[in-house]
């Protein structure tokens, strides 16, 4: 049986693992993310492993540790977390009335009994299209300091809800973890998620 261990202190992706029934423990990264490409896909695939391998370097095996970050895109301009109410005001007010990528990078690391080590590593896309926002509507879900520590500056689990119309893909990878193909990407690899033991 693994440990399953998520290198990541959202409280989503903490939410998402609680919810289909994992037995985990949270051990959070202390690098500093530091995007060093231009593209999205790329990016979130490089600090997730960046995430898992240092967490690997303070766990014992066995263990399973899954790395995840998220970002937005849109016209090839990236979106973090914004380091202020002005930032989170220019992303919204680039994304209302008009559709954006949101990407989430996985690394898993199996680390075995025998300390040999796995590496899955994947992104997945999904799409998402916002409703027209005016100024002040913008300012108020600001107000709200929702957006202070979300990619993209909106939550659509949250506060963001009416101006989202629609989306195309994987829910779970807008709110930060795709949660179905980590679960297909282990057992692919001989491991249940759920129960954290080799199938």
């Amino acid at each position: 049986m693994y440990q399953i261990i998520l290198a990541s202190g959202s409280p989503r992706r903490k939410e998402i693992l609680e919810q289909v029934g994992v037995t985990f423990t949270i051990k959070v990264s202390d690098k500093e993310e530091v995007m060093n490409s231009d593209n999205p896909d790329s990016l979130v695939k490089e600090l997730s492993a960046m995430k898992a391998r240092d967490v690997a370097e303070r766990v014992s095996s066995p263990a399973i540790i899954i790395g995840a970050d998220t970002v937005v895109a849109q016209n090839n301009i990236i979106f973090g977390k914004p380091r202020d109410k002005k930032h989170a005001k220019e992303m919204l007010s680039i994304m209302q009335n008009n559709s954006h990528k949101v990407y989430t990078g996985v690394c898993i690391l199996i680390i075995e009994e025998d300390k040999t080590v796995r590496e899955l590593s994947f992104a997945v896309a999904s799409s998402v299209k916002v409703a027209p926002m005016n100024e002040s509507q913008i300012e108020a879900y600001i107000e709200t300091n929702e957006p202070m520590d979300k990619a993209g500056a909106y939550a659509i689990q949250g506060k963001f809800a009416p101006y989202i119309l629609g989306i195309e893909g994987d829910y779970y990878n807008i709110v930060g973890l795709p949660i179905s193909s980590i679960y297909a990407e282990l057992y692919k690899n001989g491991i249940d998620l759920i129960t954290g033991k080799n199938i």
